[in-house]
C-alpha cells in the first residue's frame, strides 16, 4: 500500500514538472525579438557528401525574419508578411511573392513562424505531435497535411529547451536538411536601428 502510494505520488511529481506545447508557446510569445547563429547541412539524395551553410539570423514577431547567410557564399533572405526579398551575393534584391512563387514563399513563412511556436497557426496545416524530453527539453513533430506544405516535407521535427535548438525537414524527394541554432540573444527586446534598416524593403 505504502509502496504503491510512493509510486503514485512520483508519477504525479513526474507530471507535474513535465513540459508542455502551451508552456513553450507562452514562453516564446513573450519573447518579442530573437537573434541566434545557425549552422545548416543539407544532405540531397544521391550527393555522398552534405552541403554546409552557416550564419546568423534575426526574428521579429511583429516584422519577420531576417537571415543571412555568410558561408559558403552570401546571401540575404528578408521575410515579412506579404512578401519576401532575396539577395543573391551582389546580384539584384529578388521578390518573392505567394503569386510568384507559392512554395518557396510558404516554406520562408512556415519557418518563420516556427520561432513562435503559434499552436493555432500550426494546427492548420499540421498534425502535430508533442512530446517531453526530460531535464526540460522537448520535441515537436509536425507532419503537414496542407496542399502546398504536403507537396514539400514528410515531416519537420524541431527540438529544444528554452528555445528552439535544432530543426529537421525532410522532404519528399527523400533529402533532408538540420539547422542547429546557437548563441541566443534576446535583449534588447525591441530591435536596433542597424536591424530595423535589414525589414525595410
Amino acid at each position: 500500500m505504502i509502496k504503491s502510494l510512493f509510486l503514485c505520488l512520483l508519477l504525479a511529481a513526474q507530471a507535474a514538472g513535465a513540459v508542455t506545447l502551451d508552456d513553450i508557446q507562452k514562453r516564446f510569445a513573450a519573447v518579442p525579438v530573437m537573434r541566434a547563429q545557425f549552422e545548416q547541412e543539407r544532405q540531397i539524395k544521391g550527393m555522398a557528401q552534405p552541403l554546409h551553410s552557416s550564419g546568423r539570423i534575426v526574428v521579429s514577431k511583429h516584422k519577420g525574419l531576417w537571415w543571412q547567410q555568410r558561408q559558403p557564399f552570401p546571401m540575404k533572405l528578408v521575410v515579412g508578411a506579404n512578401r519576401m526579398i532575396q539577395v543573391m551575393g551582389n546580384q539584384p534584391p529578388q521578390a518573392v511573392t505567394a503569386e510568384s512563387n507559392p512554395q518557396m514563399f510558404q516554406f520562408n513563412q512556415l519557418l518563420r513562424r516556427l520561432f513562435y511556436i503559434d499552436r493555432k497557426t500550426l494546427e492548420k496545416d499540421f498534425i502535430s505531435e508533442f512530446s517531453d524530453q526530460g531535464e526540460g527539453k522537448w520535441r515537436l513533430v509536425l507532419i503537414p497535411f496542407g496542399e502546398t506544405l504536403s507537396g514539400l516535407f514528410r515531416s519537420i521535427t524541431l527540438y529544444g529547451e528554452k528555445s528552439i535548438d535544432r530543426i529537421e525537414l525532410n522532404d519528399v524527394e527523400g533529402n533532408s536538411t538540420e539547422i542547429t541554432l546557437t548563441h541566443y540573444q534576446f535583449e534588447p527586446r525591441t530591435l536596433s536601428q542597424d536591424e530595423r534598416k535589414r525589414f525595410v524593403f
